[in-house]
């Protein structure tokens, strides 16, 4: 059974009234309720015009007029909320958005899975060990991740320092773009270590070079300077923790809508994506543009219901499907979600997750996984998609901008053996940048040919 599209029944927490799945068990009711109101107080973190300004780039990506790059962290930390941490991914992402823009010759759509992505999914409620069992660890948005009853215990308070951090992200950021630091005069400002050490090196200081000498020959026919010292950045993070999500979610009169405003370009995963929950009836009301993901188990029954619930107006840029099929599946699950969605005329953009449907444990225990897979997901959606008259849209990264070793292969062919040299996700393994960047210039590569 699915939820009414009819909005006028609908409240932000009006999810409360269905099953919530992947939501922690606060024992005390007072102080939930009163870190709520607190939230609710607090300003906003986005503006709604942000959110609809996006909106209708995701709209021209839909239509193969933009390509949107969304990245970032498996899950954000409070004590990882450094202004190194927030410059390194930023600069990751503006160094991918300059390579896709040159090999794609089209804007590039820039969301950071970041300042919010503080809560996350788990295969189950408890976790034992040597006999003791408590809580699992939902993130630093939940609870606290040392193995002891006091941390595992669900904190509401945690949801004020979460919010607390986001704005410091989100303030930081805006102070670098306003600031001049995404200046495409001046590319080098963004170079990480890699550009001296990786075998890609020669290869994107050549492409850094090739924006540099095209902006002065534009300027010196032009005599004028070109604008390109600001970019618009976007934030993103899986709209999991519905109290916090709740909280934050404002009616703004002056469009006689409801706003998520915690981030522009809030998700629904896989586990929470039931047409009878709780995630969906809370999307359904706002007026955010949101993704969906979608892995190999989703019928087209389902995915027509998602379009029917969540986008009733078929409204251009409002909802992406983010799939997650793996190497070895996307070749019999791509096609079929595809036609599913044409057989209703919806407006949909595509995004490719390669990351989650491509997770292996290694024998020592380490979850990674192999850069050929990533690579070879990302191929086969870009040739299924045209072979089906469709558009891949986007592509969904987990990557950070440090050298860690947490995903296998790439340029300097990372073993098993390696990862234990620099392993620090607290869950799911993320590219490092060397290997974020080759996978960027191999997706401008595979477009451009």
């Amino acid at each position: 059974m699915t939820q009414s599209s009819n909005l006028n029944d609908w409240q932000p927490g009006s999810w409360q009234a269905l099953k919530a799945s992947q939501q922690p068990s606060y024992t005390n009711d007072t102080q939930l309720k009163l870190a709520i109101e607190r939230l609710s107080s607090l300003p906003p973190l986005v503006t709604s015009w942000e959110v609809e300004a996006l909106k209708e780039k995701l709209a021209q990506a839909q239509r193969g007029e933009a390509f949107l790059l969304q990245g970032g962290d498996c899950a954000e930390s409070f004590e990882e909320c450094t202004s190194d941490n927030v410059v390194q991914k930023l600069k990751i992402l503006l160094q991918m958005s300059l390579v896709l823009a040159t090999g794609l010759k089209k804007p590039v759509i820039r969301v950071g899975r970041m300042a919010g992505q503080y809560a996350k999914p788990r295969s189950a409620d408890e976790e034992t060990r040597d006999g003791i069992t408590l809580p699992s660890y939902r993130g630093d948005l939940v609870n606290r991740m040392p193995f002891t009853a006091k941390d595992r215990e669900p904190d509401p308070e945690l949801m004020l320092r979460g919010y607390e951090r986001a704005a410091l992200t989100l303030n930081f950021v805006r102070s670098l773009i306003d600031g001049g630091f995404a200046d495409l005069h001046h590319p080098e400002n963004w170079d990480l270590d890699f550009v001296g050490e990786s075998p890609m090196a020669s290869e994107y200081q050549k492409l850094v070079q090739s924006v540099s000498d095209s902006l002065e020959f534009f300027e010196s026919v032009a005599g004028d300077v070109v604008r390109a010292r600001r970019i618009e950045f976007y934030t993103s993070h899986e709209g999991l923790h519905l109290p916090y999500e709740q909280s934050q979610t404002r009616f703004l009169s002056h469009r006689d809508s409801w706003y998520n405003l915690t981030t522009h370009y809030p998700w629904i995963g896989m586990r929470t994506a039931a047409l009878d929950g709780a995630h969906v009836e809370y999307f359904r009301g706002i007026k955010n543009p949101m993704g969906i993901k979608i892995g190999v188990t989703v019928t087209a029954e389902h995915l027509q219901g998602l379009v029917k619930t969540l986008n009733p107006n078929n409204e251009p840029g409002r909802l992406s499907f983010i799939t997650r099929f793996g190497a070895q599946e996307v070749e019999k699950h791509l096609p079929r979600v595809i036609k599913a969605v044409r057989e209703i005329d919806a407006h949909v953009l595509w995004i490719c997750d390669p990351m989650h449907g491509n997770t292996e444990t290694t024998e020592s225990g380490y979850k990674t996984r192999d850069f050929d897979n990533i690579v070879s997901e990302l191929q086969a959606a870009f040739r299924i998609h045209q072979d089906e008259g469709s558009h891949l849209g986007g592509v969904h990264l987990e990557l950070t901008g440090e050298n860690v070793t947490e995903c296998i292969g790439g340029a300097r062919g990372l073993k098993a053996s390696d990862l234990a040299k620099a392993y620090k996700s607290q869950v799911d393994p993320r590219l490092n940048y060397e290997q974020a960047m080759e996978v960027a210039m191999r997706i401008a590569g595979q477009l451009k040919g």
